[in-house]
């Protein structure tokens, strides 16, 4: 799923390539990624491009007489830009038609979880807010504020837009890796320095991670988003030497999220239990590094 440094790049290159232009059109080429009725897309039609935002992961396009259309993207969906009148791809829900070009989303998956929304007014774009704390602009005690907030895992919390806004699980895992901590630790069991240390690498993650996509976009437009890249110390790394401890990285799964980690790094050597390999190996599954032969 696009996070928070995607989100980002895709916003600051569609304001860089289509603010002030008009809009010829918004084509639907598949009525399940409409997930509103008022007002209709022809409502665009002709109205100028006036900002483009991120609100959580959403990208906010902004159009002129207080209208809006946001994006979500979900786990599969893309943005593309291509030369206006190219043909609508076979993958294609909607596109954005520019005099000069146009922005087509995409959606690989056939769950249909990509959406567009339509918005009259800051009231309505209101409703899009999930509540979250911006990781960027949260201080520390505003952002241990809201990870403590509730009950949670320390996964679970990073990656609650209501708690805090455009994380998810791929920054998570590179966040808490960067932290030391465990994904399973309970952010009510954090002190004081572990949530400074976790606001820093926060900050430090989501910016290293931002500038890297500016700089690989440069003056074109996100073609190769994905949450799996080589860079990154353990997400996607199941297997694979931490960059830092040269431990393997460990998986664990639960329903349809995953969480990589280095045990080395922030469980101090502690293998957690996966429900599936747990119930598959028992009494025979690793429980720590000394188990396992690296």
């Amino acid at each position: 799923m696009p996070e928070l440094p995607d989100v980002v790049v895709y916003c600051e290159r569609l304001e860089a390539l289509a603010v002030g232009q008009h809009l010829d059109r918004l084509h639907i080429a598949d009525p399940w990624v409409l997930r509103s009725v008022d007002p209709p897309p022809s409502a665009l039609s002709g109205r100028a491009l006036t900002g483009v935002h991120r609100l959580g992961k959403r990208i906010v396009l902004g159009f002129a007489d207080d209208l809006f259309a946001v994006v979500h993207l979900m786990v599969s969906g893309r943005l593309r830009r291509r030369a206006q009148g190219a043909a609508m791809p076979r993958r294609g829900l909607a596109a954005f038609d520019f005099p000069s070009q146009t922005f087509v989303l995409t959606e690989e998956s056939t769950k249909r979880r990509a959406s567009i929304h339509l918005a009259q007014g800051e009231e309505g774009l209101a409703a899009f807010d999930r509540g979250g704390v911006e990781p960027l602009q949260a201080t520390a005690a505003e952002f241990a504020a809201a990870v403590t907030s509730e009950p949670h895992t320390l996964k679970r919390a990073l990656t609650d837009a209501r708690l805090v806004s455009g994380i998810g699980g791929a920054y998570a895992d590179e966040i808490m890796h960067r932290a030391g901590l465990s994904p399973l630790a309970r952010t009510r069991s954090l002190g004081d320095p572990e949530l400074e240390h976790l606001h820093a690498a926060v900050r430090v993650v989501l910016t290293e991670w931002t500038d890297r996509l500016r700089a690989e976009v440069g003056d074109g437009f996100p073609e190769k988003v994905t949450a799996f890249r080589a860079e990154m110390a353990v997400h996607g790394k199941a297997g694979q030497p931490c960059p830092v401890c040269a431990a393997p990285v460990q998986r664990i799964r639960y329903a349809d999220t995953e969480t990589d980690y280095c045990a080395g790094c922030q469980t101090g050597g502690r293998i957690l239990a996966d429900r599936s390999l747990s119930r598959l190996l028992k009494d025979d599954r690793p429980r720590s590094l000394e188990d396992l032969e690296w």
